[in-house]
């Protein structure tokens, strides 16, 4: 860069490529930093595609965000001139007390979404790929405000806006550490070092080695998405079968309709060990990666239990209470960090990136993040 930058983004996934977006629109001179190739697949930021929701099981918190966040992906969507928010129906599935249901109902409740209350018959009646006579106690919500989003190319359409709206973004440069000085912050990489007056911090996986006591409360799980082929493709088209989450005895899993010739989208919502940092994560698929996702789909989409088509190894970086980490650094004024988003936040891109730069330029923001704040970990602790 000709001058040194106002602000440094380490992590260059979702979250760092919508803060640098976000950042450059305001005018801010910008520098990311990865340390990996730009639209790796490493991380969390990578699948093809990914569910977005309005009525939010995990809190009523999430939904002004998420409607956000759907306006930022439009804008996006016309600023780059592409493709990358699909309509289309979510399902819930669950026992009617559980988690999900009685999740969905609230946040539907406390801000008005509209949804749709099925019964196990009503169910299998709209969807007839589902088979639910398994003997546990199952209800249905279908909720039409959702859809999916294609996330290679979102990442992709949030860099390229970034950097037409000036900001620099390096690949394959390590951070190595960072250090406050003078009220500035300098950042160590395998390149050298960069000066700057604010830091965020949007590093996934990585995140806890750069947050140092701040950051040991963070758990990677390995997470195996897989395309299934199903024996008659037509019933996972999707004017015909919707997203769906289940709340099932075997634990939790979601979907997505054959959108190509892979076949469904199908993988199971934690479960899996939670592990100290990336370095542990297993690469490499086995076939026990697809045992757990068998068992759930013999017994409720028994069509779709053909070949498996194609998988991958994506990582979820969780916090103790599965709800985001959107927050100023409470040690070092100069730095703000979004991490934690535990499986569920990269539909929230665009807000968070609004939400760091409003971080980054007044120091607060008037979205709604109390949920999000970095000291009930000291306080869990």
């Amino acid at each position: 860069m000709s001058n040194s930058p106002d602000v440094i983004v380490i992590g260059l996934g979702g979250m760092g490529t919508a803060a640098a977006w976000q950042l450059a629109r305001r005018g801010a001179r910008v520098l990311g930093v990865e340390q990996f190739p730009l639209g790796h697949d490493r991380g969390s930021s990578h699948g093809h595609t990914r569910i977005i929701r309005q009525a939010y099981y995990e809190h009523p918190a999430y939904v002004p965000l998420v409607r956000r966040a759907f306006q930022g992906w439009y804008e996006l969507e016309q600023r780059q001139g592409i493709h990358l928010l699909t309509s289309c129906p979510c399902l819930t599935l669950g026992p009617p007390q559980g988690e999900l249901i009685t999740g969905v109902r609230r946040s539907a409740a406390e801000h008005g979404l509209p949804i749709e209350e099925l019964t196990a018959d009503e169910v299998t009646r709209r969807y007839p790929a589902f088979r639910l006579d398994t003997g546990a106690e199952l209800t249905g919500v279908v909720e039409h405000t959702a859809g999916f989003l294609y996330v290679d190319a979102c990442v992709s359409a949030m860099a390229e806006e970034a950097r037409r709206l000036g900001a620099t973004l390096r690949d394959n440069e390590t951070v190595l550490g960072w250090e406050q000085a003078a009220g500035e912050v300098v950042v160590h990489t395998t390149a050298g070092c960069y000066t700057a007056n604010k830091l965020v911090v949007t590093a996934g996986p990585w995140a806890g080695r750069l947050l140092g006591a701040w950051g040991a409360s963070l758990r990677v799980m390995r997470q195996v998405v897989q395309w299934l082929e199903p024996a008659d493709a037509a019933l996972f088209r999707r004017d015909r079968f919707p997203i769906f989450i289940a709340d099932t005895p075997g634990g939790v899993f979601y979907g997505l309709p054959a959108v190509d010739r892979r076949g469904l989208k199908v993988a199971q919502h934690y479960g899996a060990p939670e592990l100290p940092g990336p370095e542990a994560v297993q690469r490499t698929l086995s076939p026990a990666d697809e045992q757990q996702v068998r068992g759930f789909i013999s017994t409720y989409l028994p069509g779709s239990d053909g070949p498996c088509r194609a998988a991958s190894v994506c990582l979820y970086t969780l916090t103790p209470d599965r709800h985001f980490i959107i927050d100023r650094h409470p040690d070092a004024a100069e730095v703000v960090l979004a991490t934690g988003f535990s499986g569920h936040g990269f539909k929230f891109a665009p807000v968070v990136g609004e939400i760091l730069a409003d971080l980054v330029e007044i120091g607060q923001t008037a979205w709604p993040i109390e949920l999000f704040r970095i000291a009930r970990l000291a306080e869990r602790r």
